[in-house]
Parts: C-alpha cells; sequence; structure tokens
C-alpha cells in the first residue's frame, strides 16, 4: 500500500459580505501544479461555486471539496503590500488587510517543518475549534486526508467584492460558516498563510493486467 501526499504552501483569503455571500480565495506559489490561484463561493441559498483556473486543478479540488457548480477560467492574484486584488471571470475582489494580529506574531515562529507535520495540525485543532467552523485538521472527498499548518495571520479591514455586474456589499464576517469540506475559514474576515498538506487514499500496486490472448499462468 502507498500514500502520497501533496503540499501547498501559501494564503488563504477568507470575507464574508453585506449580502450573505461568502469567498475563500486560495493563493498558492507554492504547490504540486505550479503557482495557481483559486476561489470557492458561497451564496446565501447555500450553492457553492469553485472558480479554477484549469481542468486538471478543477478536478483535483473538486474531489477534496464540495461544490455544486465548477468554472474553469483565468484566476489572477496580485499583492502590493496590505492590498489585494483578485480576477477571476465575472468576479472582482479587493481588500485591505491590518498589522499582523498577535495570533499572527505567534504563528511566524512556528519552523517550516513543524507547520507540515499531521501531530502540529492536530494539536492547533483543539483551540481552534473554539471558533465556529474552524478545524484543521480532518477527513476530505475521494477517502483524502488534509491538515492546515497556519504561519501568519492578518486581519482584513476593508473589502470589496462585484460578482457578475453586481456590488455584493459592504465587508461582513463569514457567517454562517462556508460547507465546503470539514471545515471554514475563521469568522472574522483574514488573511491566513498555511502550508495544506493533501494526503490521497491509499492505493495497493496494481497487478499487470492479463491480455485476453494470453495463455492462464502455469501453461
Amino acid at each position: 500500500m502507498t500514500v502520497e501526499r501533496l503540499r501547498f504552501d501559501g494564503w488563504i483569503a477568507g470575507v464574508g459580505t453585506a449580502s450573505g455571500t461568502r469567498l475563500v480565495v486560495g493563493y498558492w506559489p507554492r504547490s504540486p501544479f505550479g503557482a495557481f490561484s483559486d476561489v470557492m463561493i458561497q451564496h446565501p441559498d447555500g450553492e457553492r461555486i469553485l472558480l479554477a483556473p484549469t481542468r486538471r486543478i478543477a478536478e483535483f479540488v473538486s474531489a477534496t471539496y464540495r461544490f455544486e457548480r465548477i468554472d474553469v477560467l483565468p484566476v489572477s492574484v496580485t499583492a502590493d503590500g496590505p492590498e489585494w486584488r483578485v480576477h477571476a471571470g465575472p468576479l472582482r475582489l479587493w481588500l485591505r488587510t491590518g498589522r499582523r494580529s498577535a495570533l499572527g506574531l505567534l504563528l511566524t515562529a512556528v519552523p517550516a517543518p513543524l507547520a507540515r507535520s499531521p501531530y502540529w495540525a492536530a494539536l492547533c485543532d483543539v483551540p481552534a475549534r473554539l471558533m465556529p467552523g474552524v478545524r484543521t485538521r480532518g477527513s476530505a472527498g475521494s477517502g483524502r486526508r488534509e491538515w492546515y499548518g497556519a504561519r501568519d495571520h492578518r486581519p482584513v479591514r476593508e473589502a470589496g467584492v462585484v460578482l457578475d455586474g453586481t456590488d455584493l456589499g459592504g465587508l461582513a464576517p463569514l457567517s454562517p460558516p462556508v460547507e465546503f469540506g470539514f471545515g471554514s475559514a475563521p469568522r472574522g474576515p483574514s488573511l491566513v498563510r498555511v502550508t495544506t498538506t493533501v494526503e490521497l487514499a491509499a492505493t495497493a500496486r496494481r497487478a499487470r493486467p492479463v491480455r485476453p490472448d494470453m495463455p492462464p499462468a502455469g501453461r
């Protein structure tokens, strides 16, 4: 039996809007797929949408999380100090972060190897559960396991979102928690640096297929 672990190092931004739509942006400079960004959207009626830059990434993400709709289109994230801008088809998102929080100061001291450890994620999961919907480890789709190692935290102070030409209103908490996977982004709008590890389901080494014209073994 073999187990494969895929690691993604980057940032996750989570923001709510006055309209009730919540968004989670992943910005991944280092990943098994190269550098990419994606966006997960959940509307007040519960509909979950994935915006992914390639079909390959869309297939991987949708096998790990749950969505009612998947759109493959260019997704770009640009950061200029505290200002971040996201362009993804019909979506335009702008946000401004505040200074690193007290939690962020503590997280920056976490060594990278420790942030990748499932044992560290298990330890952090205890205080994380004090925040509604937040988890640092759990079961994902397709028999996968996943854990997060946070390495920085900055609050989001301002944001603006336009989707399909409609302004979604001012910044608001992510409430209720988003439901893409086993856990949600924090309720308070934030930008978190994370190392995310996805452990694929164990698979047995496959035997070489037998062609119909091959004689049975032993003959």
